[in-house]
């Protein structure tokens, strides 16, 4: 990721040392990036790296998110840009903005009229309920309370950092626009209510420049979310952009003139479109400039502006190779090569991903992308010379997507022999607000059918062998990945299961403590724990109370500090199945918490996954080695169940 300061004088960017993400910044010079002053780096992480920063508007200050060993408890961070005597850019001083035990904070909003300052939830006071909102300094982390917060879950500001909008939760899971009133004893009046069927597809997304009109992701009356201007006194609303192919999941707006100028969906492949003849004529260029000079075809994001929009930095991405990113000058229509991502892939011949519909038996069409190896697809049409292994790669949420793109899962798994098929089953987000609330209530029901059809249509179309077939996945996918080996116990021949949860029960009895305002909404569309029937039902879709069916291999990860899917889900689904003599293999993390980021152990979970892969799927794997060195975890069960695990593991201590 690249980003320019406001000024457009410095460019930011994520970048390894040791292996661990950090930011650096690097110099301008007279509108070049300097060779005389090297890049700095300015934050020191050395455990899960940094994942989240941003600019502030002092052009001095970056700002950064980080929790401890994924914990999800995040600090808002700021880190001050120092000149050296010798006229050389170096870090300075790091300032905790949110210095609270057990807090989540929250970015309310940034501003270039307040440019020291900012907005920021904090839950310091009860962290299971509401974030209070604070004004605070970003040199100095000095704070102003601006609002005690006990009931709304967000909050939209203006440039003037005044909260203009705040958004709530009712307890029949409806979601309601307020604002507030004038006076002294000043409280928040109802602008619109929004009906549970449209939570997850309508949302506020900003104020325009006068701060008197609302910009709104609006699927009420419609299947897709349109893009909305609702003039906040009249309540007259302006269709800027819909269409019914796919929710509007991104939108360019002027930095200063806060000018809707483009919007995208994603469907198959991401699709803009221009409301701003200049924003369209520089994409244009973009676009040849990628096919004519990098000759290659992919998606181009623009990542960051510089506050007079006479500077961008861009990102070329493309299937199957590292992203490129360059600073682009749109009215000249100049670029200026910045870095790839992954430089050791430049030269690397990796797979394509092929997006594609298959239909569920019910008649959805599921959005999916498969990769091959590419022995097995030298033309690229998506169809291999022979039936291969496949591993079905089930992403979590559920209320996510897949995306077509470079996906290092796939290709390391098209690399060791795999087809890999990604697939947006219903509750799949970005698709309509139809697609998503068919998934209510249908975990391990019609959600997993459609994974089922899947499998089916890539064994029909004679991608797949039916009996080396892979369900891997995390959170969510986990889950998928248990309710595949005992829900439909002989359709896999072995799964993986990273931070999934194994009791629906215990899953909605034990969230993080900020997910309790929305509890009533996951009650509606997972299950119902608080009454006798609910928890029946919950009980029946969960796969903790079905595990005596488990026939087929299975492969566990878990983080010991996960606030989403806590390490009793994986725990209790090890003992049940230890108690019944099946086998099982897991692998616990002390320091990882909802998935693994942290290098050394993503590169140990996933050197164990590809040996247990092949050991049932018969593709290839490399010899685990010292993929070991440098990562923290235990083997609770299953040491002697995956090829090599016990010689690399050793007698390593806890």
């Amino acid at each position: 990721m690249a980003r320019l300061s406001p000024d457009g004088a410095m460019l930011a960017y994520l970048a390894p040392r040791d292996g661990v993400m950090n930011v650096w910044v690097l110099r301008q010079e007279d509108g070049e990036s300097s060779e005389k002053d090297p890049a700095c780096q300015v934050t020191q992480d050395q455990t899960t790296g940094i994942r989240q920063f941003f600019w502030a508007h002092t052009n001095r200050h970056i700002l950064f998110l980080q929790d401890d060993n994924g914990d999800e408890d995040y600090h808002l961070y700021s880190v001050r840009l120092d000149i050296t005597p010798e006229g050389k850019l170096a870090s300075g001083e790091v300032i905790d903005l949110t210095p609270f035990a057990d807090i989540a904070a929250q970015v309310v909003h940034v501003s270039p009229q307040h440019p020291g300052e900012i907005l920021v939830g904090i839950n310091d006071r009860d962290q299971h309920w509401f974030h209070d909102v604070y004004r605070i300094d970003v040199e100095t982390g000095t704070r102003e309370l601006v609002l005690q917060n006990d009931q709304f879950v967000g909050f939209v500001a203006d440039d003037d950092l005044r909260l203009r909008l705040a958004v709530a939760f009712t307890p029949d899971s409806q979601m309601m626009l307020l604002r507030p009133d004038e006076g002294a004893d000043a409280g928040w009046s109802p602008l619109m209510t929004i009906g549970s069927e449209d939570v997850l597809t309508t949302q506020p997304v900003g104020l325009d420049k006068t701060g008197d009109s609302l910009y709104l992701l609006d699927s009420r009356d419609r299947n897709t979310a349109a893009l909305k201007r609702v003039h906040l006194d009249t309540g007259q609303e302006t269709v800027l952009f819909a269409t019914d192919q796919a929710d509007i999941d991104g939108i360019m707006v002027h930095p200063v003139d806060k000018t809707i100028e483009a919007v995208t969906y994603t469907h198959e492949r991401e699709q803009h479109e221009f409301l701003d003849s200049r924003i369209e004529q520089a994409f244009e260029r973009l676009a040849r400039f990628q096919a004519e000079e990098l000759g290659q075809e992919g998606d181009i994001e623009v990542t960051s502006r510089s506050l007079a929009d006479d500077q961008w930095t861009v990102a070329f991405a493309t299937d199957k190779g590292p992203v490129r990113y360059y600073r682009y000058w749109p009215d000249r229509g100049e670029t200026e090569f910045l870095f790839t991502d992954r430089p050791d892939l430049e030269q690397v011949q990796l797979a394509r991903m092929h997006p594609l519909i298959i239909r569920s038996r019910d008649g959805l069409s599921l959005v999916s992308y498969l990769s091959l190896p590419v022995d097995a697809d030298r033309q690229e049409t998506g169809r291999p010379d022979r039936p291969l292994p496949l591993v079905l790669l089930v992403h979590g949420g559920p209320w996510a997507r897949d995306f077509w793109g470079y996906s290092s899962l796939h290709q390391m798994l098209a690399n060791r022999g795999y087809a890999v098929l990604s697939v947006n089953y219903r509750g799949s987000t970005g698709l309509g607000k139809d697609f998503i609330n068919a998934a209510n209530l249908e975990w391990a029901g019609r959600m997993h059918d459609d994974l089922i059809d899947a499998v089916q249509w890539a064994v029909d179309q004679k991608i797949a062998l039916p009996d080396k077939v892979a369900i891997v996945g995390g959170s969510y996918g986990g889950y998928a990945a248990l309710v595949g080996l005992t829900f439909t116990p002989e359709a896999f021949a072995c799964g993986v299961d990273i931070v999934g949860p194994s009791n629906l029960i215990s899953l909605m009895e034990n969230p993080p403590p900020y997910w309790m305002p929305i509890m009533p909404l996951m009650q509606q569309r997972v299950g119902d724990f608080t009454s006798p029937e609910g928890r029946e039902f919950l009980e029946s879709r969960s796969p903790l109370f079905h595990v005596d069916k488990i026939c087929r291999p299975l492969l566990i990860g878990q983080g010991a500090q996960d606030p989403r899917v806590k390490q009793a889900e994986s725990d209790q689904v090890v003992a049940a199945m230890q108690e019944k003599g099946i086998p099982v293999s897991y692998l616990l993390y002390p320091e990882e918490g909802h998935g693994f980021d942290r290098p050394a152990n993503k590169i140990s979970f996933f050197a164990v996954c590809e040996a247990f892969l092949a050991e049932h799927l018969g593709g290839v794997y490399e010899p685990i080695g010292d993929d070991f060195e440098g990562a923290k975890f235990r083997v609770p069960a299953g040491l002697d169940g995956v090829p090599g695990l016990a010689d690399g593991y050793g007698d390593r201590p806890d």
